[in-house]
């Protein structure tokens, strides 16, 4: 591997060369990018053997480090490390991320910060939760620490790729759509260093950069529930065949061989069940895409199984339910009064059944699924 030490730069001379010096002490090819600094930047380390690259103007960090992406390419890099400028970060644990490197050489590797220390901001605090929290939402990964700026990339991946932000939701983004192509995300412990409120220097917007956060979210969890597929970048390991209704236990089979154990795929199955029995108009699907990706589980069961609760059967079974709940009797007539004028009581009802029903049917169908998926399972280490 040919590992490239990189930051970027931007109005932090007061700190940037104590960090290089750090890492040219642990680690020999470094390169800053300065990203149009207006407080001397990187002229602070001359006389350090370390390559710089600058922008004439700031273009923000995305930017910054797909610069530092086709420089360490020009160099001959096959990945880089990126580590702050500010001094919140320790060079020396830059070894971390060198065995991990070679061991996963595909993957984005991210140092978990350890909170646990003085003076970390309770800005700092949430806004890795919230983002955490967003990344396992649209792709069913999760990190400790999403928001660090401590990682490891593959540069094929930078360069494979489709990425348009260019500030600090560049790195919410990298992380997002490499875990939709195929990226392992993977993760190190590493030291954290704030210094005390008066002595920080921080260069993100709070309405600027949380606006642009937003922004990205949005678009990255709307793409997460379309029907269309992801692009891959790493090849796919997986058996090739399709998943399909029509062929239960080659699906099955399939499933199987690709990442997902029998408990599991019954997890999926019935979660698939239980919303799909809820009167979640027009949101069934959507709705079972955010939880199974939330929960690691595999969306095409779940969708695929929810389909059981499809109109009119499973639908009318809860209204009767939900109706003898209320009145101790079951409804008898269907005309224009009772599902049209007294809707909403209908859908009330629905709801009421579905809480008793659905749990039922998704036990049942889990049950059903897992006894079928162990003995697939047993067939396959049969071989036959």
């Amino acid at each position: 591997m040919n590992i490239l030490l990189v930051i970027p730069l931007y109005n932090h001379a007061a700190t940037v060369r104590r960090v290089a010096e750090g890492i040219l002490a642990v680690h020999p090819r470094l390169l800053v990018v300065d990203d149009g600094s207006t407080d001397g930047g990187a002229d602070v380390l001359a006389g350090l053997p370390v390559a710089i690259v600058r922008h004439p103007h700031n273009r923000g960090k995305g930017a910054a480090i797909m610069t530092a992406a086709a420089e360490a390419r020009r160099l001959g890099m096959t990945h880089m490390v990126t580590i702050d400028a500010d001094g919140q970060h320790a060079p020396e644990d830059v070894r971390l991320f060198l065995p991990e490197i070679e061991a996963h050489p595909e993957a984005i590797i991210v140092g978990c910060r350890n909170f646990a220390t003085d003076n970390v901001p309770g800005s700092s605090r949430f806004g890795r939760k919230f983002s955490n929290f967003w990344l396992r939402l649209q792709t069913g990964k999760s990190l400790g620490d999403t928001q660090s700026g401590y990682r490891a990339y593959p540069l094929m991946v930078l360069e494979q790729l489709r990425l348009s932000q260019q500030h600090y939701s560049f790195e919410v983004e990298v992380l997002v759509k490499g875990a939709w192509a195929g990226v392992e995300l993977r993760e190190v412990p590493i030291s954290v260093y704030y210094p005390p409120a008066g002595e920080r220097v921080s260069h993100f917007g709070a309405f600027r950069d949380n606006f642009r956060l937003t922004l990205l979210n949005t678009g990255l969890t709307m793409r997460s529930v379309a029907p269309w597929p992801h692009r891959k970048i790493i090849a796919d390991r997986r058996s090739g065949e399709k998943v399909s209704v029509l062929r239960p236990l080659r699906s099955i089979r399939t499933l199987l061989t690709e990442n997902s154990s029998p408990a599991q795929l019954a997890a999926a199955a019935a979660l698939g069940v239980f919303l799909g029995a809820l009167p979640l108009l027009a949101l069934h699907t959507v709705t079972i895409l955010f939880a199974a990706g939330f929960l690691r589980l595999n969306k095409v069961v779940a969708v695929s199984v929810s389909q059981l609760c499809m109109p009119p059967l499973v639908p009318a079974l809860c209204i009767e339910i939900g109706y003898f709940l209320r009145k101790g009797e079951f409804l008898t007539e269907f005309n224009l009064q009772t599902l049209g004028h007294q809707g909403l009581e209908r859908l009330w009802e629905w709801l009421l059944g579905s809480l008793l029903l659905g749990p039922l049917l998704a036990l049942l169908v889990g049950v059903l699924i897992y006894g079928a998926a162990l003995g697939v399972q047993e067939a396959i280490r049969a071989g036959r």
